[in-house]
């Protein structure tokens, strides 16, 4: 039998960081073993669910590079087939119709909260033989079994036990016909074959009713295994008051998807005192029965150090392709300059985020709107103006514009009006770059060109002339 794992979440938002963990764990496991990974977007509830988040969700799955083999799967076009077992399980007797009402059953629950017991339904409608009148409304419940015990062997938590006297008759299919979720959850897992789920422990305590379904129609439930919930920094569940909660925010702030994966995969999961893994690495040594089962804390700092990590080690030309969008979002068409993967390999020491190497890099596209306000006041002013008149003059003689020529064009420079590297350097900088930090000053100048280059000197010299440097 082929192992089958499944990611079902419920396109109510978008694809929250907990979740993504969640399929990598079962993306992982299925490529570990041969299997097939299932995508199933679990829309039911109508109200909630949107194509917008059906399309977050799968843009968020693209973007992690967590390919489905089958999928996605919408629970709204499967109607036909939770109704087709719901009356099976009415034929047979292990489904009944309750024609109790809401007041009744608060009445129920508030007198059971007075006696401080766990509320639950009382079974009234449970062997009801006649409907009391024609056209009363009734909901359908699943005829839980009264005796023993469900026995769930969690690949996370070991074995735990739930009494069946301790779980009532849930409700399958609401007064309108149409199915909950513990029904439709177990018939897709049935229809689609799938032998190992791995999803939040949140869901744990509807496991022993799905498993009781799943044996009412005959079926071996599957594996299990409830991984913990992310907490935030501060140990708290995660929400969005600790920042990046959603897979697409990690994008917008600069992450790269293999710092993303490499930073939830540590979420719970272990190898050692590995620290970084590559995403083969990740299918080769990943195991469920390695999860942890205490719940895991965000660490912000470790996810910067991954990804600046990837940005360094990557192919540069595949950064690149990951900060063309960070550059489009500073209204940047990185085409009207450098190469993009030579301004990664420039950059990429310097920055955390492909955001703030974008930020960083902006310059080298387009020329900035104004000077730094501290760096033009110490460093283009008239004291500074003849070391630039000359590099202006003396770059403007170089025949081969590279950067070992630059370097040298500088430092003669430099030498012949004997003043430091640096006094000469730093004004440059600042003229060509806005402010005061940029790639070594040769470096600089051979990604923006000998044209770009000299207006942008130019320009200072200018800027020096009209005493606006204060």
């Amino acid at each position: 039998m082929t192992l089958k794992t499944r990611f079902a979440p419920s396109p109510t938002g978008y694809l929250h960081i907990g979740g993504a963990r969640t399929a990598l764990f079962s993306w992982l496991y299925a490529r570990k073993h041969g299997g097939s990974f299932v995508l199933r977007v679990e829309d039911t509830d109508q109200e909630r669910s949107t194509q917008e988040s059906v399309n977050a969700i799968l843009e968020g799955m693209t973007w992690l590079g967590l390919e489905y083999d089958e999928g996605p799967f919408y629970q709204t076009q499967r109607f036909d087939r939770y109704r087709e077992v719901i009356q099976q399980l009415l034929d047979e007797g292990k489904a009944y119709k309750c024609y109790c009402s809401k007041e009744r059953l608060d009445a129920l629950r508030e007198e059971q909260q007075k006696r401080k017991e766990k509320p639950r339904y009382d079974g009234k409608c449970r062997d009801l033989q006649e409907p009391p009148a024609p056209d009363a409304p009734y909901v359908i419940r699943f005829r839980n079994p009264q005796e023993g015990a469900v026995v769930v062997d969690d690949r996370v938590h070991g074995r735990v036990a739930f009494n069946n006297s301790e779980l009532d008759d849930l409700i399958i299919a609401r007064t309108d016909g149409s199915p909950t979720y513990n029904l439709t959850v177990v018939v897709d897992d049935m229809d689609m074959g799938i032998t190992h789920v791995i999803r939040g422990d949140d869901h744990l305590n509807n496991t022993p009713r799905q498993v009781n379904i799943l044996q009412a129609l005959g079926v071996e439930p599957p594996v299990y295994a409830h991984v913990p919930m992310i907490l935030g920094e501060d140990g708290k569940r995660l929400s969005k008051r600790h920042g990046a909660v959603g897979v697409m925010n990690y994008r917008d702030q600069g992450y790269m998807p293999e710092a993303v994966l490499n930073y939830l995969v540590r979420l719970g999961w272990s190898h050692g005192d590995q620290e970084v893994f590559s995403l083969d690495e990740m299918v080769q040594l990943f195991d469920i029965d390695s999860l942890n089962a205490k719940a895991s804390a965000l660490n912000v700092s470790k996810l910067d150090w991954l990804n600046q990590h990837y940005m360094k080690t990557l192919d540069p030309a595949h950064v690149a392709r990951h900060l063309s969008w960070h550059m489009g979002q500073l209204g940047i068409d990185p085409s009207d300059g450098p190469s993009l993967e030579a301004v990664v390999v420039s950059q990429r020491e310097r920055a955390k985020t492909l955001d703030e190497m974008a930020r960083n890099s902006a310059f080298f596209y387009r020329m900035p709107e104004a000077y730094d306000e501290k760096a033009a006041r110490k460093n283009l002013k008239a004291e500074t103006r003849p070391a630039l008149a000359a590099l202006r003059e003396a770059l403007a003689a170089v025949s081969e514009w590279e950067r070992g020529t630059l370097h040298e064009t500088v430092q003669y420079v430099a030498e012949r009006l004997e003043l430091k590297l640096g006094k000469v350097a730093q004004p440059l900088r600042v003229a060509l770059s806005g402010g005061p930090v940029s790639p070594p000053i040769d470096e600089t100048l051979e990604l923006l060109g000998r044209d770009v280059s000299l207006a942008r000197i130019d320009a200072a010299l200018a800027f020096i002339d009209a005493g606006e440097s204060v």
